[in-house]
């Protein structure tokens, strides 16, 4: 069975992550940290991990999927050239792209929501500050999903969870998701 890839990066949400996670090992479905190198990444709640790979070495072939969480400051990653490469380069070759919180902007820089429905958790301002967020396809959705790809604001990580996992044709027991 194919894995899914989480991208992890200094100040990574790691509640947004917590239900897709769970979901995803209900289902059976293996899961591959990726960090921009092997160091230790910690998060905005302060939970440190440790990425199984980097965006270098992973094996794009074992993967069938992309999972990003927001983070405290996504404009810091602007300019990580290899995770935003790493995100344009996988993209046509997974089925499905979980993105949640302000991690859509990364999305947007890899060039991965051009012409995609998409909602994202920045404020009105920081949106309008953006020049690379398609302002006419943005949704005030809580999840949109949009042909392979899954976008929500961070404080509707069950259902993007769920949504992703239904995406993923996963088993998994819905109720221990209920809001």
């Amino acid at each position: 069975m194919k894995k899914t890839a989480v991208l992890l990066y200094p100040q990574y949400s790691e509640y947004e992550l917590s239900v897709a996670l769970s979901i995803l090992m209900q289902g059976g479905k293996p899961v591959v940290t990726v960090g921009g190198n092997m160091q230790p990444i910690r998060g905005e709640s302060g939970l440190t991990c440790l990425p199984d790979t980097t965006v270098d070495e992973i094996n794009i072939d074992e993967i069938d999927s992309l999972l990003l969480t927001g983070c405290m400051d996504v404009f810091a990653l602007e300019n990580e050239k290899t995770l935003i490469e790493f995100i344009g380069d996988i993209e046509s070759k997974v089925t499905i792209i979980g993105s949640i919180s302000s991690s859509p902007y990364l999305l947007a820089k890899a060039g991965v929501l051009k012409g995609k429905r998409y909602t994202i958790g920045m404020t009105e301002e920081d949106r309008g500050k953006s020049v690379i967020l398609e302002k006419e396809n943005y949704s005030e959705e809580l999840v949109v999903q949009d042909g392979k790809l899954i976008t929500a604001r961070g404080r509707g990580f069950i259902r993007f969870g769920v949504c992703f996992g239904k995406a993923l044709n996963l088993e998994f027991d819905e109720s221990w998701y209920r809001e």
